[in-house]
Parts: C-alpha cells; sequence; structure tokens
C-alpha cells in the first residue's frame, strides 16, 4: 500500500492510542491492535450478497407470522424494571438508571467487524460479523476483553444505527451477525433486527454470551436467535463466585438451564453446503489452570444432557489478564498436560462433534509432552 497522508495518519492515530488501543480478534474476542476511527476507515469492499432460497432466518420468519414487534416490546417493558439478566437488578434503564451491568437504555458497541479468529463454521471464506457489545452482566477477573465488558468502552447508539451496522457487515460479505455479550441489550438487538429486515438483511443472528442468562429472557428469544453460542464458564457454584464480580454462586445451575433451553430451540449445529453454520447451539468451555472450570463435569453434562453431537469447542486460549494474577489457582497458563487432559475427557464423554481447531491443538499439545 503506498504511503499516501490519509495511510500515514491512520498509522501515527494507532501508534498514539487510539481508542484505547484496543481491536478484537482470536477464539473468544481477544484483544489486540487497535479500532480506527470512523472517519479513517478504509470504505469496505462490497462483495456479492449469497442468499440461500431455501433456507430463512428465525427473526424473518417471525416478521412473516406478524410477531417480531411484540417480542420487541415485551424485551423493552423488561427494561424498565430491569430483569433482563438474573441479577433483575431493577433499574430502571428507559429512565435513564443503570443497574448492575452499567448499561444504559440504548447499547454501548466498541466495534463492528468481519472476525476470522471464530469458529470455522462462523468464519467460512469471509468471516464472522461480529458487534462487540460493551458492559457485562458478569465480569470475570480473567476477562481477556475487560476494557470492554468491565469499563464500558464504546459509544451509545441508538437502534438504527445498531441496524445500519448490521447491514453494514452483510454488505462485507460476512456469513453471520455475531452479537457478542448481547444479555443486557437484548431489546435493541431485537429493535435492531427488524429494522435491519426492512433494509434487507438476512443474515443468521448468532448469541455469543457468557451463559449466565435468564430463561424468561431466553424465551423471548425462540425463533428469532437462529445460532447460539454460550460459554460454560464454571461447574462448581463457589469457583464462578470466586472469579467474578457478580459473585455468581448460582452460575452452572443457570447456564445449564439456558444452554438446554438454547439447545431446545436451536438443535444441534446445522450447516449449508459450504459447512457454514445456519442453525443450531455450539458451546465454548475455557479450559483453566488446576481445573477451576470443571472440565470433565461439564463434557460429561453436555454428553448426558444435550447431545453427543453437540457442537463443542474446548479452548487452550487462557491466559494471566485483568486481575487473574491476584488469585494464585489461576495466576498462571494452563498446562500441555492440562489440555491433554481435558480433550481426552471429551472424548472418553463421546461427544463427536469436536471443534477442529481444538482438535489441532490437542495434537500440539501431545507433541510437546514427548
Amino acid at each position: 500500500m503506498a504511503m499516501t497522508r490519509r495511510v500515514f495518519i491512520k498509522n501515527m492515530w494507532c501508534l498514539a492510542g487510539g481508542a484505547g488501543l484496543l481491536c478484537l480478534a482470536g477464539g473468544a474476542g481477544l484483544l489486540k491492535g487497535c479500532a480506527e476511527p470512523e472517519d479513517l476507515r478504509e470504505e469496505p469492499r462490497e462483495k456479492p450478497l449469497e442468499i440461500d432460497n431455501d433456507w430463512l432466518a428465525g427473526y424473518a420468519r417471525l416478521e412473516q407470522e406478524g410477531r417480531l414487534a411484540e417480542r420487541i416490546e415485551l424485551a423493552y417493558e423488561m427494561m424498565e424494571n430491569c430483569t433482563l439478566c438474573p441479577r433483575q437488578c431493577g433499574a430502571n434503564r428507559r429512565a435513564g438508571d443503570e443497574g448492575f451491568c452499567r448499561a444504559p437504555e440504548q447499547a454501548v458497541v466498541y466495534t463492528h467487524q468481519p472476525h476470522f479468529g471464530e469458529e470455522l463454521p462462523l468464519v467460512g471464506n469471509s468471516g464472522s460479523g461480529t458487534i462487540f457489545f460493551s458492559n457485562c452482566n458478569l465480569r470475570c477477573v480473567f476477562c481477556q476483553n475487560w476494557p470492554i465488558a468491565h469499563e464500558g468502552r464504546g459509544s451509545e447508539i441508538s437502534d438504527e444505527r445498531l441496524a445500519e451496522m448490521m447491514i453494514d457487515l452483510q454488505r462485507r460479505g460476512c456469513h453471520n451477525i455475531n452479537l457478542v455479550t448481547p444479555t443486557h441489550v437484548m431489546p435493541n438487538i431485537l429493535g435492531a433486527a427488524r429494522i435491519a429486515l426492512e433494509k434487507g438483511l438476512h443474515l443468521p443472528l448468532c448469541y455469543n454470551t457468557s451463559g449466565y442468562e435468564r430463561l424468561e429472557a431466553l424465551k423471548l428469544l425462540d425463533g428469532v436467535i437462529d445460532i447460539y453460542l454460550p460459554d460454560m464458564k464454571f461447574m462448581d457454584g463457589k469457583e464462578a463466585e470466586r472469579y467474578n464480580n457478580a459473585e455468581a454462586y448460582d452460575y452452572p445451575k443457570l447456564a445449564r438451564e439456558a444452554i438446554t433451553e438454547m439447545h431446545r430451540q436451536v438443535g444441534d449445529l446445522d450447516t449449508d453446503e459450504r459447512g457454514i453454520a445456519r442453525r443450531g447451539l455450539m458451546v465454548r468451555h475455557l479450559v483453566m489452570p488446576n481445573r477451576v472450570a470443571g472440565t470433565k463435569e461439564f463434557v460429561e453434562w453436555v454428553a448426558q444432557n444435550l447431545s453427543t453431537d453437540t457442537y463443542v469447542n474446548i479452548m487452550a486460549q487462557y491466559r494471566v489478564e485483568h486481575r487473574a494474577f491476584e488469585y494464585d489457582r489461576i495466576a498462571r497458563a494452563i498446562s500441555a498436560e492440562e489440555f491433554v487432559e481435558a480433550m481426552e475427557w471429551a472424548k472418553e464423554a463421546g461427544l463427536t462433534n469436536l471443534d477442529s481447531r481444538s482438535l489441532t491443538q490437542l495434537e500440539l499439545h501431545r507433541q510437546r509432552l514427548q
């Protein structure tokens, strides 16, 4: 690329610090690089739209049935005395109050972009169209996205602007709209999806969540969300309580209930002829030091309560981030033995649809043990 004045200014802006020197990439939205200000971004190149005439996104079908507007209204009612997440803090966010998640009425977005570090069925050839929402209702002490999730860095936007972001990602050729940390802005997402549908949005919606969800809220998403991508972070309540700011002892119980409901709504992962996700459940689990996450219990629970064909991504990317260094048991990276052990547990449990990258990581970690 020629060193034009525009490119020079952009590079200097990044070196100088930009918007917190943060951009998101990697399996679970790792932080690196920097975001660009709107006026310095290159115009995205449009790619031909690939429309499967035999498939219809859930929100489009619900709109055809005349039921989407009612869901949006009910979701916004939950925000008035906020009961969107298990915290049920009761803040009237529509009147300007901020609850535990610190989110206002309108969504706060850090960035939107094609993302190539997600699971391969989401990424395809053109990337997953990620929208990174700021703030969080869990805020883990080891969070890799802590400047966004804990500090709330980003810009407050209207539902109309959020819809424009969805259309922009579709125009760039992305295979889905990947909604990262969506729980506390679920009403905004529904409202924006309906606006974007009127503008031609047809991509599947992917609900990329920590797993700390409330069943009553999830039921409003039945028929709206096409792909669920929850974490299952902890299987033990004491570990969950210890390692997040929400002190969520109830996390394992509620996450199990939530993931079971997600599976009921969308079933096992369904892909098109190119292997790109259209509908279904994909579960993430981060292996942590000293068996803190309860990986053996997790894989056994999936096999016994969901399906052995559930798409499961067992991740090896734990890093000592944010405040993790303050906690002795998680103040180090995982060992090769710990990851190999985790993957062997998954196979012993009978899981047959393990993420391809985690299988590659398994072989690499096995080599380290030789």
